[in-house]
């Protein structure tokens, strides 16, 4: 009878270098849209602030954001010869 192999078929590690550095470059980008994203509040209750409907928070940021997350996405799931 044959025995069950317990080592993988490839025993190479599943990310690589270019995998490690999409994910920083990923995290960065998502970092920089919570970022854009942050402010736009009144020190006063009863002073409305209209900065915080800015394109850069309302646009931006979630495009910002999203993509960054499709970056990880690719990063993770692309496989490097």
């Amino acid at each position: 009878m044959k025995q069950p192999n317990d080592t993988p078929e490839n025993p190479r590690m599943p990310l690589t270098r270019r995998n490690y550095v999409l994910l920083a470059a990923g995290f960065g980008i998502i970092l920089l849209g919570f970022v854009l994203m942050a402010g736009g509040g009144s020190d006063s209750p009863d002073e409305f602030n209209y900065a915080m409907f800015s394109w850069r928070r309302i646009t931006l940021a979630p495009i910002l954001v999203i993509g960054g997350f499709a970056v990880e996405a690719y990063a993770i799931l692309k496989r490097w010869k």
